[in-house]
């Protein structure tokens, strides 16, 4: 905006209110998406994490939902959404307001309102997770790596059979994936690949760094049964072997094996209005690029197809809006972010000094685009709509990351069994630990819990005395530690639950909550319960840029085609559910904290 290149969001600026906007303890997507719904902090709503642990196994869950077994084997899995708390479009619902709420996070299942609703970040593949791809190569000895199937393809010919990865089937014995058969030919003169996918379209047609339209397809799981999913394909290579990659199946949005909307069969009448969509809730394949199993072209083409997506339902619901409230989420930048941010840092330690131009400028240009966006909205905006723009969180870089639990083991405060000490060969889970003198452990990506006598498993701090000494060693040590490689303060302070959250799901949270320096975040490996040898290590990944430090470093921002608010109150992310209620002269929820920032 400074240098005008954003003229939209400039002009909302100018004409209304324009604020940083407080962010949640920690600053995660689904945690402060959920304090913007509910308007309550986190311990209002329970959602702390993207990652949550089971106190019984010490193992790590998905913290937005949770999958329930069947009442019976003809019936599938039951999911809830764990996000608590009464979001105010439900509010409005209750005062007949309609609402349209497109791909917020934290939204599946879907809330049961009178509006339309499509779930946002929270959405699984159909194979339950967040995002399982799956690469495909004539190359024998290829290795699978993190959160990928392989398929290992037959070394030589032009045409063979293969198939597409579906759900995991339970009901198989042994359980074993689904499949879905495919029939591959290539055209090595004319360099390109033909796939008879069993499905619609039948054949797909790629040419090298191309990726296919929607592929819809049916998995069986028996005799009877079977389960509709979407994938598209991206042709990486034709020689010296073929390579290509599949996307984690989404669910269809004609056919999902959840709802994934409100009412059920929105979803599929959005599908019949601007065609086949993500459903997946990240649906930006950000693991293939982290893999390198796509190059960073490729993933911008797969993010301008999301993109593309959402404009078009946002253009559908908007050009039939006439009252009451329209709500979209745009979450491309975040993940353009996370995997451009290096280009950008010149100091981070993946940046690649000669990229071009363009791609250093990539969060930029995204930005740009989205001032267009801004601009077509603002047209339709008259004197009697309030227009909000907002986002959850800032950005920065992410250089270094910090091994909590392999710090927790230096500091006596985590043992593992006969002997061991931390290091590679130490896998995820915490599969290697002493919990008869374990007193903490970090799990997620913000977090370290104590190990409570009473509520852990095996549990032996007391609730007492033995709490607070070990909870005053961890704000202590970690409080300012200084990474001695890069000479600065890697990790700002540590903040007790009890001093940040309350509300009915409080005691859900971790017991302390870690502050990082910008520059710094917290290990892949620790969020799983993994312990390498040393406590700092370079970030390597193409996932370069975060969010996840002291909430103070990175505040969202807030536009508002109204006037700003008097009284000098500084926004937060609680405010803006009160404020849209406000707006429409309802009354907020009583366990809403924020406060309105209408003038």
């Amino acid at each position: 905006m400074e240098r005008g290149e954003l003229p939209a969001f400039a002009r909302l600026r100018r004409m209304g209110f324009y604020s940083r906007l407080a962010t949640t303890c920690p600053a995660q997507t689904p945690v402060a998406w959920s304090s913007f719904a509910t308007g309550t902090n986190p311990g209002g709503h329970g959602v702390f994490d993207f990652v949550s642990r089971d106190p019984a196994t010490y193992l790590p869950d998905f913290a937005l939902t949770r999958f329930e077994k069947p009442k019976n084997m003809f019936s599938p899995p039951r999911v809830r959404n764990q996000r608590r708390g009464v979001p105010f479009w439900c509010v409005l619902n209750a005062a007949d307001v309609p609402a349209v709420v497109l791909r917020c996070p934290c939204t599946f299942p879907p809330d049961e309102m009178g509006g339309r609703m499509l779930s946002g970040v929270g959405v699984p593949d159909l194979r339950g997770s967040q995002g399982t791809g799956t690469f495909y190569t004539q190359q024998q000895d290829a290795l699978a790596v993190e959160n990928e199937q392989l398929v290992i393809l037959p070394p030589s010919g032009d045409s063979f059979g293969s198939h597409l990865i579906g759900p995991r089937n339970t009901r198989a014995h042994p359980p074993a994936d689904a499949r879905a058969e495919i029939r591959i030919e290539l055209d090595r003169a004319a360099a390109r690949m033909r796939i008879h996918t069993g499905g619609v379209p039948a054949v797909v047609e790629l040419s090298r760094g191309e990726w296919s339209p929607w592929v819809h397809v049916k998995f069986k799981i028996s005799a009877l049964q079977s389960v509709s999913g979407q994938v598209r394909l991206f042709l990486r290579a034709l020689s010296p072997h073929l390579e290509f990659y599949v996307s984690p199946a989404n669910f269809d949005p004609a056919a999902p094996l959840f709802p994934v909307s409100a009412p059920a069969d929105y979803a599929r009448e959005l599908a019949a209005e601007i065609g086949a969509f993500s459903t997946l809730g990240m649906a930006e394949d950000h693991t293939a690029l982290n893999n390198g199993r796509i190059d960073e072209a490729a993933y911008l083409a797969q993010c301008s197809l999301v993109l593309a997506e959402r404009e078009r339902m946002m253009d559908l619901e908007l050009a039939r809006f006439r009252e009451g409230l329209f709500f979209i989420v745009f979450d491309t930048p975040d993940r353009v972010q996370h995997m451009f941010w290096r280009f950008r840092d010149i100091a981070h330690p993946f940046h690649n000094p000669g990229a071009t131009r363009e791609l250093s400028r990539q969060i930029e240009e995204h930005y740009r685009h989205y001032d267009g966006v801004v601009a077509r909205v603002a047209e339709q905006a008259d004197a009697d709509t309030l227009l909000v723009v907002l986002s959850d969180h800032g950005f920065g870089t992410f250089r270094r990351a910090v091994h909590l639990n392999t710090w927790l083991w230096q500091q006596g405060l985590l043992a593992l069994k006969a002997g061991q000490k931390p290091g590679d060969s130490l896998e995820d889970s915490f599969a290697h630990v002493d919990w008869s003198k374990t007193h903490a452990y970090a799990l997620g990506l913000s977090g370290i819990y104590l190990n409570k006598k009473g509520r852990e498993r095996d549990g032996i701090v007391g609730v007492n005395g033995d709490a607070e000494r070990v909870r005053r060693a961890i704000v202590s040590g970690l409080s300012g530690l200084a990474d001695p490689a890069a000479s600065c303060v890697a990790i700002n302070s540590v903040a007790r639950a009890e001093q940040i959250y309350s509300g009915a799901c409080a005691a859900e949270a971790p017991d302390l909550l870690v502050n990082y320096a910008p520059g710094y975040r917290v290990s892949w490996q620790t969020a799983l319960g993994g312990m390498p040898g040393e406590i700092f290590e370079d970030n390597l990944r193409r996932w370069s840029g975060d969010h996840i430090i002291d909430p103070l470093a990175v505040p969202g921002i807030l536009l508002m085609n109204r006037a700003a608010p008097s009284g000098g109150h500084a926004a937060d992310i609680r405010d803006l559910a009160p404020s849209i209620l406000a707006h429409f002269g309802v009354a907020p929820h009583a366990a809403m904290e924020g406060k309105s920032l209408l003038a």
